[in-house]
């Protein structure tokens, strides 16, 4: 199976679920589900095969420091959806996330210090994020053709970026695929149907699931060059999955 054939699967099952899971219990819960390395860890295995390890290990930086972006563009859109309405919110945070991934393609870090550093940043981002009213799951109004759209949309998007990738080298590939589309898709949504609040736990529940990213992309960094490709990933996964069940746990305090 090839990278572009894995998108078409994923990005309907992730933003599907996502959704789904936003009517059931929350945009809270569906921005920590889009937290997870879902499509930016099946893009690094590709590049691992279709390149080589060093090409690979690069573009895990690249998709390590993107965590700065993606933690500018949750303040910034939360911040601005307390004041406007989602097409101000969505365009001056996608602007902002597009400039600063403009400024990380020059950056160049270790590992470890890479990865303290983001940690630091999310940390701020879940201190940062304005306070939000209790969630109100049943306040969704979602029709028969709201999920569908999501999932056009979001698989339209995967499409193109799959496309670009092998020309644009493999720092840069790593910092697009943390491109907030589904959070993105999943706020605005969130915000039309619930006002700034709904907007704002989708965001905040992204930032918290960001910690089992960090812990991926560091455990995937230290061991893909060392050991085979099933080991390392299979280690980075089960890492996010523990850091996953544990900032669930912290949101749903948070939220009830």
């Amino acid at each position: 199976m090839n990278i572009l054939t894995l998108k078409l699967i994923l990005a309907p099952i992730i933003i599907g679920t996502a959704s789904l899971a936003g009517r059931r219990w929350g945009p809270a819960v569906s921005g920590w589900i889009v937290g997870l390395p879902l499509t930016s860890g099946p893009v690094i295995f590709f590049l691992a095969i279709s390149h080589d390890i060093p090409f690979a290990a690069n573009a895990i930086r690249g998709t390590l420091s993107g965590g700065f972006s993606l933690i500018a563009f949750c303040l910034v859109h939360a911040r601005l959806a307390t004041k406007f309405d989602w097409r101000i919110a969505t365009a001056g945070s996608l602007l902002t996330f597009s400039v600063i991934t403009l400024l990380l393609q020059n950056l160049s870090l270790p590992l470890f210090s890479l990865f303290a550093l983001v940690l630091l940043v999310i940390s701020l981002g879940v201190w940062f994020m304005p306070k939000q009213a209790a969630e109100q799951v049943a306040a969704s109004t979602l029709n028969q053709w709201d999920i569908p759209a999501r999932i056009l949309v979001g698989t339209s998007f995967i499409l193109f970026v799959t496309g670009i990738a092998p020309i644009i080298g493999s720092k840069l590939t790593g910092l697009l695929t943390t491109f907030p589309l589904f959070a993105g898709i999943l706020a605005i949504f969130a915000q039309r149907q619930q006002g700034s609040d709904g907007a704002i736990h989708v965001l905040h529940g992204l930032t918290l699931g960001l910690f089992a990213f960090a812990g991926f992309y560091l455990v995937l960094g230290l061991l893909i060059e060392n050991t085979s490709l099933a080991v390392s990933f299979g280690l980075a996964t089960l890492t996010a999955l523990i850091i996953q069940g544990a900032s669930l746990f912290i949101l749903r305090q948070l939220h009830n």
